[in-house]
């Protein structure tokens, strides 16, 4: 009797069009040496740019921005003498090893696996992948913490369920970083695009405000959206072109806790409460101990601005409870020996973070970034589309979207572009907050398909723990439909928001008034 060969699976034309995405990503050289690439690839064109003498007007300044050459006797000097310099003050940097050094301690003790044995047990499966979704879009409000705890924090979650660990990383990465924007509370961000929005404001009107809370109506609603998004796209694309995970990786069993385990947790949860108490303590009280006393807000306080010393804390101090109470942790020897592990596992991010910081300090110093932002801008304006307030805010948001890709901070952005676009608008009748909020619509979409986001290095390092081989195409074509799911929704929302005429927040209607 002979056997029949099983038919081939065919993919959809969406799933061939992603792993050719992921062919042609992982095709590319190692992650380092890309980056070695790339920043290569900057000085050459420094170089023709600067040749062919590309300026631009600095919209914020009047000043003209030239092409910087890196070639130059200069430019070399500068990339010679400030390659330690670039390094040291890559942002991921310190604050990834920091906050993670702590959390290596949770890990190394076994709070993290008890605690998520007790979350797995507890919660209903369904609601695990909104969970992680709308965890990663909150944390925005903590600036990093969702892309040094959360992301690699959701890919144990999944994989301790039973699921591919890459999908728990996927979701939690398109909360954090695709859901930049979106968010039931006003943070940071927040303050620093509405101080832009308002100094390009009063290029038109000296006396216009832009307040903080400019988006928040948009922006709460746009959290519900992203979650409901970023769901739908984890369950119904992602998770079928994945499928079932059979990499080496540690999966934590789902066997009840023991006393020994209940113990721990409980001396964890103990000095949780009283770290979080010494906390509140600080920030609560006018006057407190963690208030700057020059500026008493709360984004200003210590607590926020060192927010990198409380993870860490917050980390440290519950997994060394858990492991005394435990028994997983005998001495300091234990304590070291948990943090040096966690090192030893971040030492390909520390290879591709000195490349990486090469490029992006190199690309800062050529202006091409600025050059790239004003000449698209200068673009839009010359489309004609002055009376149609919906296609001039597509076009913004693909505007910002597509910059987002070169130009990953959203105040170093918004600082070049808000000058031309607020006033344009507001000549046209439009308001700032309306403007602003179709550009953090952009800003937010790309990030997680762009290597030049300053945390993707760090979200490649948490992918090669499940998958060694993985590349950068892995990454792009999972994170792909996200992007564009995403993006057609949000676009869709603004649309609506529009026709409906909504405030963009409170005091922040859409048109001015005539």
């Amino acid at each position: 009797m002979s056997s029949v060969p099983a038919p081939a699976v065919r993919l959809s034309p969406l799933q061939r069009f992603l792993n050719g995405v992921e062919r042609a990503g992982n095709a590319l050289p190692h992650p380092a040496t890309l980056f070695a690439l790339l920043a290569a690839g900057v000085v050459v064109v420094s170089w023709i740019c600067h040749t062919l003498g590309v300026t631009v007007t600095n919209p914020a300044t009047g000043k003209i921005v030239a092409t910087v050459n890196l070639l130059s006797t200069e430019g070399l000097q500068r990339m010679l003498t400030e390659l330690t310099r670039n390094f040291l003050a890559y942002p991921p940097l310190g604050i990834s090893l920091a906050c993670l050094m702590g959390i290596g301690i949770a890990e190394y003790s076994g709070l993290m696996g008890a605690m998520l044995r007790l979350v797995v047990l507890a919660s209903p499966r369904a609601l695990i992948t909104p969970m992680v979704v709308f965890a990663g879009v909150m944390s925005n409000a903590g600036s990093e913490v969702g892309y040094v705890l959360l992301i690699p924090l959701a890919a144990a979650l999944f994989h301790a369920l039973g699921r591919h660990p890459l999908l728990g990383l996927a979701a939690a990465f398109a909360g954090v970083s695709g859901g930049y924007s979106a968010n039931l509370l006003v943070g940071s961000v927040d303050v620093l695009l509405a101080g832009l929005s308002e100094a390009a404001a009063r290029i038109v009107d000296p006396t216009y405000q832009v307040t903080a809370v400019a988006n928040w109506y948009f922006m709460a609603v746009s959290t519900f959206l992203v979650t409901g998004a970023g769901t739908w796209v984890t369950e119904k694309i992602v998770a079928p072109r994945l499928g079932d995970y059979r990499g080496d990786a540690r999966r934590e069993e789902l066997k009840p806790l023991d006393p020994r385990e209940k113990r721990g947790l409980w001396a964890a949860a103990g000095v949780t409460v009283l770290l979080t108490a010494v906390v509140l303590a600080g920030v609560l009280p006018a006057g407190g101990f963690l208030i700057n006393p020059k500026n008493p807000d709360f984004a200003q306080s210590a607590f926020m601005v060192g927010l990198v010393t409380f993870i860490f804390l917050y980390g440290l101090l519950p997994g060394i409870a858990y492991g005394v109470a435990a028994g997983t942790i005998k001495s300091d020897h234990d304590v070291m020996a948990g943090m040096t592990q966690t090192m030893k596992s971040m030492a390909s991010f520390i290879v591709l973070a000195f490349f990486a910081a090469q490029f992006i300090s190199y690309f800062n110093w050529t202006n091409l970034g600025i050059i790239t932002a004003v000449s698209g801008a200068e673009f839009i304006q010359h489309l004609g589309l002055q009376n149609q307030p919906t296609l001039l805010m597509i076009a913004l948001v693909l505007f910002a979207a597509t910059v987002n890709i070169l130009i990953s901070s959203a105040s170093a952005k918004w600082a070049l572009l808000a000058p031309v676009f607020v006033p344009m608008f507001m000549l046209l009748g439009y308001s700032p907050e309306m403007v602003q909020g179709a550009f953090r619509v952009g800003d937010s979409v790309t990030n997680i398909i762009t290597p030049l986001m300053s945390y993707f290095p760090l979200i490649l390092t948490f992918l090669h723990k499940y998958d060694p081989k993985a590349g950068i195409g892995t990454l792009i074509a999972t994170m792909l439909p996200y992007s564009v799911v995403f993006l057609i929704t949000w676009v869709l929302l603004l649309i609506g928001w529009i026709a409906l005429g909504q405030p963009m927040g409170p005091g922040a209607p859409l048109f001015l008034a005539k």
